[in-house]
C-alpha cells in the first residue's frame, strides 16, 4: 500500500482534496496530517491543486511504504516501496 502524510493546513488543502479525485485513493485525517493512501500509485497533477512551487516542493510531511518517484512543477508521484 502506498501512504502519503501532508500537513492538514489551508496552504495543503488543494492536495488532498486533488488526490482524493481519485476513486483509487483514500483521503482521511489523522491528528494534524491528511493521510493519503492507495493500493498502487498516488498521483497528484500540480496544477490542478492550485499550489505555488515554494508551497508544493514543502507539501510532503512523510511517507510510508513508499517512495517518490517524481516530484516536479507537474506532478507528484508516489508508488509503493
Amino acid at each position: 500500500m502506498t501512504a502519503l502524510y501532508v500537513l492538514d493546513v489551508p496552504e495543503n488543502a488543494g492536495v488532498a482534496e486533488v488526490a482524493g479525485r481519485d476513486p483509487a485513493v483514500t483521503v482521511v485525517r489523522i491528528g494534524p496530517y491528511f493521510e493519503i493512501t492507495a493500493e498502487g500509485p498516488i498521483v497528484i497533477d500540480r496544477r490542478a491543486t492550485g499550489c505555488r512551487h515554494a508551497v508544493w516542493y514543502s507539501s510532503v510531511a512523510g511517507l510510508g511504504r513508499s517512495r517518490i518517484t517524481q516530484h516536479d512543477k507537474d506532478a507528484l508521484r508516489v508508488e509503493p516501496a
